[in-house]
């Protein structure tokens, strides 16, 4: 296993995620304990020592199965992360009560990092919010030695971001993003790293093979990397990419298997970063991805000038081949309702002017009637 340093501690490069753990049925609730129980032993003979949790895992039962198949581990030896669901709005004036029952939940004194879970534009507002005071009660946590460092998630945009950082930045000691060969550019994840290097902060990763998305690869891409690799594996090209960017502290698996785990680790056993042509090559791939999977907008802004609605389109373009791609998921959704009313989908009459000047050909009402569509169908209540 290869490790990293940070701040004195050496945290295995990769690092076990809890949100995709095996279930016995259809409801994610239902976790399979025993099989739990050995992948938490599987990764931990592999040499990981760094687990991640979420209050919300798994109907909230993961920080409690994950944390008692480590029970029989000193606790010095490995390190438990867990995170503060800000994104649900009635969680928002919890946190202390929230924070308590996580403890509860693991069965420990202190968690070694804790997160701000999924800092984006739909809840930043609240997060800094002196009314709720999240950031402060979890500073006198950190204070008293009940959170040894704190840090932040994000599937938030670049300017979102750098406004978190602005405000708060000074008390983050890490943040986590979604990166992997695709999201690289489809995802901005590249100006996301820029901004985070540029003010010193360590990245975590998640989604490194967006759910295992990018292993599903057609031949002749698989062919392509073959010739340039022929003992690495697709899992292997993803996270060799990852290994390839000096910033990436920490990268996060979400495994369901300890098959998994062995081919994982096996991956992080060595560092073998992509050389120039190598990393040409994959994102030469992700742009036929990126192509196959939703509409070609170019950003050229033509369709703004002629919107009677003043939309603005190509942020929405943005949302639609996310969701097209992720084939649903709460990124697009949640990005869109945190707009101004006026400046969502819904917005959009159908009149079809921004169509008659699109270089592209793209039906773009078309494309906003589904965004409309798709968020209706995520914010439905759920029975």
């Amino acid at each position: 296993m290869i490790y990293k340093e940070f701040q004195g501690l050496k945290l295995s490069a990769l690092g076990m995620g809890t949100v995709r753990l095996p279930i016995t049925s259809e409801n994610s609730a239902d976790v399979n304990i025993p099989a739990v129980e050995k992948m938490v032993n599987a990764a931990i003979a592999q040499g990981v020592n760094y687990f991640d949790l979420g209050w919300d895992y798994h109907g909230c039962r993961a920080e409690t199965i994950v944390s008692q198949s480590l029970l029989r581990y000193p606790r010095d030896s490995y390190y438990l992360a867990t995170k503060f669901p800000g994104y649900y709005p009635d969680k928002l004036d919890k946190v202390e009560e929230i924070f308590e029952e996580q403890l509860r939940h693991c069965g420990v004194d202190y968690f070694d990092f804790y997160l701000l879970h999924n800092v984006c534009e739909a809840n930043i507002d609240a997060y800094l919010d002196p009314k709720y005071g999240i950031i402060d009660y979890l500073l006198k946590q950190k204070e008293a030695g009940r959170i040894r460092h704190l840090g932040f998630s994000t599937h938030g945009e670049v300017e979102n971001i750098r406004t978190f950082l602005d405000a708060a930045g000074q008390h983050m000691e890490f943040c986590q993003i979604q990166l992997n060969w695709l999201d690289w550019t489809f995802q901005r994840a590249n100006e996301k790293m820029a901004l985070l290097r540029e003010r010193n902060i360590p990245v975590w990763v998640m989604e490194p093979l967006r759910g295992g998305k990018l292993l599903k690869l057609a031949e002749e891409d698989v062919k392509r990397l073959q010739a340039l690799r022929p003992e690495e594996t697709v899992y292997g090209w993803g996270l060799r990419f990852l290994q390839t960017i000096p910033e990436v502290t920490m990268t996060l698996s979400g495994f369901s298997s300890v098959e998994q785990i062995m081919e994982n680790t096996k991956t992080f056993s060595e560092e073998k970063p992509l050389t120039p042509e190598e990393w040409d090559v994959l994102q030469s791939i992700a742009e036929t991805l990126k192509q196959q999977s939703g509409v070609p907008c170019t950003a050229c802004r033509y369709c703004v000038s002629h919107c009677p609605q003043q939309l603005n389109i190509p942020k929405l373009l943005e949302f639609y081949n996310e969701q097209s791609f992720s084939g649903g998921g709460f990124i697009a959704p949640r990005a869109m309702m945190a707009l101004p009313e006026q400046q969502r989908a819904t917005a959009c009459i159908g009149c079809g002017s921004c169509e008659t000047f699109c270089p592209q050909n793209i039906k773009i009402s078309g494309a906003m009637a589904a965004l409309v569509q798709w968020a209706e169908e995520f914010f439905k209540p759920k029975a």
